[in-house]
């Protein structure tokens, strides 16, 4: 007899740069994993996309190379992406168009028809929960193509988002999970709970796939495979699932990135004007109840700003990595002063106003842990919240913890560790599905950081 084999659930974890595949055993640890990165395409205009047969080949071969292993026994697969990005299906599963980059400039008649049609641009954001991004609402991408490519639109059977595409390359199923209408993309009606009446008027209704919740699972479309093949997930909407399943009492996660992302799944509050016109917006759990959420693009603009110090001092941006706060320096730039809570204030700052890098370091970080409070407190709700849980890069800054700790001096402020938490949300959520061990309570590790 040869040694058991391992029961496992497979995930692809997709991101714009990177794209991953990791197994994990039944207590949530990674057994093995593989990295792929791809070269990017162009759609027709030139512009640079995702290239979508150099994914969906890396998905078969991923796949093929553990499945060949014998030391895992595979129980399940699951996916999980960005969002904001539709493949469109023809009848025989093959996809009609490239994958749009959700950063593609949109025709601003197109944006005004729909916006006009329905009340104007407020009236609509406010409904669908999204305020006008242009492409990143991936609906208006399905209107698009239904206004400048009418051949393109007819031959569609099915539009669906990037994890649910990965998840018909394995299942066959064509479906649509909530996390992803549920990311901005002017879709969802919330207050009515369906789809706004934009898209049933203009008969995009019928191109989107039958809806399920993110927990659903399928058979897979390989004759003789017994593993079950998940819906997909909105990546955002993924990292928050192991919360949810370990938290009950009222959280905040702040998932920190490029965007840094404030959720609160304790609000279903509507939006009002003023917090749209913040950014802030509804996402969905995979149960379909709302997130509250505001966005606030400060891994970029902390970025932005690190290379400014660095380049005026003459040092390298790899000296600001492990600074540990220095409460007196804190104290000197904020006596007696008003920190703005708009994100771009430190650009206009006169970095000579600083002794040293540190110093000019310690000040950035105050704006933008200003300008992170402000942002995070519009998903505040009348329901008090206890905690407030920090993923993601900003979780191993000293100074930004601190910082905020301070702030937020009645709550309780943890940084969040959790290797790969997208991945592993994408896991839990079908836990029932390939796991005959109970949910472990340990999988998020925590710090907790005093005011």
């Amino acid at each position: 007899m040869g040694k058991a084999r391992i029961p496992v659930v497979a995930v692809f974890d997709v991101g714009k740069t990177n794209k991953k595949l990791f197994l994990f055993d039944e207590h949530y640890q990674i057994v093995f994993e593989r990295s792929a990165r791809f070269l990017e395409t162009e759609d027709e205009d030139g512009e640079a996309c995702e290239n979508l047969e150099s994914l969906r080949l890396s998905v078969f071969d991923s796949l093929h190379e553990v499945f060949r292993r014998d030391e895992f026994d595979i129980k399940a697969i699951n996916f999980t992406s960005y969002g904001a990005s539709f493949v469109y299906l023809n009848e025989s599963g093959r996809p009609l168009t490239p994958l749009y980059n959700y950063l593609k400039n949109y025709p601003k008649d197109l944006e005004r028809t729909l916006h006009e049609g329905y009340g104007g641009v407020a009236a609509f954001s406010l409904q669908t929960a999204s305020p006008a991004l242009g492409s990143l609402n991936s609906g208006l991408q399905v209107y698009r193509i239904q206004q400048h490519q009418p051949g393109v639109f007819q031959q569609i059977k099915y539009a669906v988002h990037l994890p649910q595409y990965l998840s018909f390359l394995v299942s066959g199923q064509m479906y649509t999970d909530m996390t992803s209408i549920g990311c901005h993309t002017a879709l969802w009606d919330f207050e009515n709970k369906r789809y706004h009446q934009w898209v049933k008027d203009t008969g995009i209704e019928q191109k989107l796939a039958p809806i399920v919740k993110g927990d659903e699972v399928f058979s897979a479309a390989f004759p003789g495979s017994t593993y079950k093949v998940g819906v997909g997930l909105h990546d955002s909407s993924s990292a928050l699932i192991p919360y949810l399943l370990n938290f009950h009492e009222p959280f905040v996660l702040i998932s920190t990135g490029t965007w840094c992302i404030s959720l609160n799944p304790f609000n279903d509050e509507g939006l009002t004007q003023e917090e749209l016109a913040k950014d802030c917006l509804f996402y969905m759990t995979y149960a379909g109840t709302p997130v509250k959420a505001s966005r606030l693009f400060a891994g970029y603009e902390h970025e932005v700003q690190t290379k400014r110090i660095a380049e005026y001092f003459n040092v390298t941006t790899a000296r600001f990595k492990n600074i540990e706060i220095d409460w007196s320096v804190i104290e000197s730039l904020t006596q007696d002063r008003d920190i703005p809570t708009e994100l771009g204030a430190f650009e206009t700052v006169d970095l000579a106003n600083f002794a040293s890098y540190e110093e000019a370091y310690h000040a950035l970080m105050v704006y933008l842990v200003s300008a992170q409070v402000a942002s995070t407190k519009l998903t505040f709700s009348t329901q008090p919240v206890k905690r407030i849980f920090v993923d993601g890069g900003f979780s191993k800054n000293n100074i930004f913890m601190n910082l905020l700790a301070r702030h937020f001096s009645d709550m309780e402020i943890y940084a969040a560790s959790m290797a790969q938490a997208t991945a592993i949300g994408a896991a839990l959520v079908i836990h029932k599905e390939w796991n005959s061990q109970p949910i472990p309570s340990n999988i998020i590790a925590l710090r907790y950081y005093r005011a």
